[in-house]
């Protein structure tokens, strides 16, 4: 049933073509963008987590009262 409305409407193949277009930009530009990432920026980043030093100090106060 679907099909026959679907095959009814003019120029609506071309939904399909464009939705498609803009997913493959899309993760093109982010496997270029994570190739070209500053790699010492994304170490920094990821040792964040394990690092003491960058605890949140308010969060310290809070639980010295």
């Amino acid at each position: 049933m679907y099909k026959n409305v679907l095959q009814a409407i003019d120029g609506i193949e071309i939904y399909p073509l464009i939705s498609f277009t803009i997913f493959f930009l899309f993760f093109m530009g982010l496997l270029v963008y994570v190739a070209l990432m500053d790699k010492k920026y994304v170490q920094d980043m990821s040792a964040i987590a394990c690092d003491d030093d960058n605890q949140d100090t308010t969060t310290l106060d809070r639980a010295k009262q």
